[in-house]
């Protein structure tokens, strides 16, 4: 099953490799019953979990990081229709889990919004972690840039990112300030991606008119050789090695989404001890402290995001206020968003699991006829492809 047919039933096709997966390790094969599992732990998609338990029988942890039926939302009647049973199959199969757990108290208001049926249900939270262990030393790592300061914005090139945000604040310093400084845009992009070419595209725009001279890099080397007159460097989808280096040599991670889950990027800039601008809504109002470990701020306030990379900028008191926030910054990562943590606060969720009474799951027949019914879709997705292939070939 491919992940999409033609750029859609994408949930379809998603639950339709769960299902396979489920009844190839427990039906098709001895594999579940060879590892002999104590407990499931279930993420992201929570179609299979009523199946997996009426196969196995084993306790459920299903870890929620956003709810599906909100990330697709856009579309008219025809794609609510289509979205209709998939949201009732989330929400059911989410209720048929033994304990669930979310990564953000943010996405804990989110979930209970998006689903009154489970009001009943009280998440967990179980923050994400970063490797805490992974860190190279700031000083074994050299700046790309000699002569440069950089801002820094890592996130994947969607519109829902705002990271125009981050080129109108940083277009509102004077030319003055933006001397030997540059803004470096990087994140996740596939010129396949319709939507990751449109975003990057309205970005040069933007950045044309706003009279910033702009360059595009895919390498570090590429990076390394852009001329000093360029103001916004934008990156597609940068290796590791490469994010780390950028993270750790940067004076201030700029991370404008709104209402994000979680986000793991200002983790792994405070891990670097670099310190964070971020939104004042969303998920990294709990792992950015204002004035402690970086700066939350309202994203409606553009001059406000343009003042904190002012601030970032200054040398001397504000490259000492800028050292003490990103020391801040990686003991509350160490202690709070390690891998440990979250393993001790996980195993104590699962703990508690066994001392509630199992939610119930409607009987076996009624859901053979939902897996039945997932099929059904799956086949008429395939008839409506083959057209289209056909009307195609025609042409």
């Amino acid at each position: 099953m491919p992940p999409a047919i033609f750029g859609r039933f994408a949930i379809l096709c998603a639950i339709l490799r769960q299902v396979h997966l489920i009844l190839h390790i427990t039906v098709f094969t001895n594999e579940l019953r060879s590892i002999g599992p104590s407990v499931f732990f279930v993420d992201q998609l929570s179609a299979g979990i009523p199946l997996l338990r009426k196969l196995h029988g084993n306790h459920v942890i299903f870890y929620c990081h956003f709810p599906d039926k909100l990330l697709a939302k856009k579309g008219g009647i025809i794609k609510s229709l289509y979205r209709a049973p998939f949201n009732w199959l989330e929400s059911w199969s989410t209720g048929c889990s033994d304990t669930i757990v979310v990564n953000s108290n943010f996405t804990k208001t989110i979930f209970a919004a998006a689903f009154p049926s489970l009001s009943y249900r009280k998440p967990g939270v179980v923050y994400p972690c970063v490797d805490t262990q992974a860190k190279a030393s700031v000083e074994e790592i050299k700046p790309l840039w000699d002569n440069k300061k950089v801002l820094l914005s890592i996130n994947r090139f969607e519109k829902k990112k705002d990271v125009a945000l981050a080129v109108k604040a940083f277009a509102g310093l004077s030319a003055q300030e933006r001397k030997n400084v540059r803004l470096v845009i990087a994140g996740g992009y596939d010129p396949r991606v319709a939507e990751n070419l449109s975003t990057y595209t309205e970005l040069c725009e933007l950045a044309d008119s706003l009279e910033l001279k702009h360059a595009t890099a895919k390498t570090l080397i590429t990076a390394q050789r852009i001329p000093n007159d360029i103001d916004v460097l934008f990156l597609h989808s940068v290796p590791n090695a490469f994010k780390t280096t950028l993270l750790s040599t940067s004076r201030l991670l700029v991370y404008t989404p709104l209402h994000e889950h979680f986000g793991i990027v200002p983790l792994e800039a405070m891990l670097a001890e670099t310190p964070v601008l971020a939104a004042n809504e969303g998920g990294p109002t709990e792992t950015v402290v204002d004035g402690e470990t970086g700066w939350l701020r309202d994203v409606t306030k553009v001059e406000d995001w343009t003042e904190v990379m002012r601030i970032a900028l200054l040398d001397g008191a504000g490259e000492k206020q800028l050292r003490m926030m990103g020391q801040r910054g990686r003991k509350r990562v160490v202690s709070l968003f390690s891998k440990e943590k979250m393993a001790e606060t996980l195993e104590a969720h699962i703990l508690h699991m066994y001392n509630k009474p199992r939610p119930p799951i409607m009987p076996f027949a009624a859901m053979l006829f939902v897996v039945a019914s997932m099929g059904g879709l799956a086949a008429l997705a395939m008839l409506l492809a083959m057209k289209q292939i056909a009307f195609l070939g025609d042409t």
